[in-house]
């Protein structure tokens, strides 16, 4: 990982291990980075009150705002990604979950397990999404319900082999042989866990 210092980071802040900070992340405040973590170019993470905590191999992408209200913490599960723009402000994101480009996640909201947010969508105060939901719209609705674990903890995998890429200063870890043969092993190993997590589900 980056030197720690090269980011701004508040004295209150708690990093356990992250795969890649970059230094232009902003993140102050009662705030958590969880082991193989990733904050990405850009990314404002304040918590002047509650607090805000980020799971493991969880990836919070460019330009992303994660802020808190009176409303409680901002808490993001295992294996998310928190795509280009969004914001998250006193919303809770479950494991294995995807918030796509420009959603909008508001006081209150609860994002169930294994669920994708499409891009653009807005989730109003107290808006909850139940597990295995696929998201859209303002306000964002349940659209269908989908067990997503394939292809979120495969999106959280790759961007984590991307921040481990770019901890080393290599920025092309998505192209070429070796990365096609890693991509097989672990769409494999994740096949593997899919059955054994989740036998009877569609």
């Amino acid at each position: 990982m980056n030197e720690p210092h090269q980011a701004s980071l508040g004295p209150d802040v708690a990093i356990d291990r992250p795969a890649y900070i970059d230094p232009t992340a902003r993140i102050f405040g009662k705030v958590s980075v969880s082991e193989g973590a990733s904050l990405w170019p850009y990314t404002v993470v304040r918590a002047e009150m509650h607090d805000i905590r980020i799971g493991r191999f969880s990836n919070i992408q460019d330009h992303v705002v994660m802020h808190v209200g009176g409303g409680g913490p901002t808490i993001i599960g295992d294996y998310c990604s928190i795509t280009h723009h969004a914001v998250l402000h006193s919303a809770i994101v479950g494991d294995n979950s995807l918030i796509g480009i420009n959603a909008t996640l508001m006081d209150g909201v609860v994002i169930g397990e294994n669920c994708i947010v499409a891009g653009a969508a807005f989730l109003k105060e107290g808006t909850e999404i139940p597990d295995n939901s696929i998201v859209m719209g303002t306000p964002g609705r349940v659209v269908r319900t989908k067990n997503n674990f394939m292809q979120t903890r495969r999106n959280a995998l790759i961007y984590h082999r991307n921040a481990e890429a770019y901890a080393r200063g290599e920025h092309r870890a998505w192209t070429g042989s070796e990365f096609e043969a890693w991509q097989a092993g672990m769409i494999e190993k994740l096949e593997a866990e899919y059955r054994r997590l989740y036998a009877d589900s569609p």
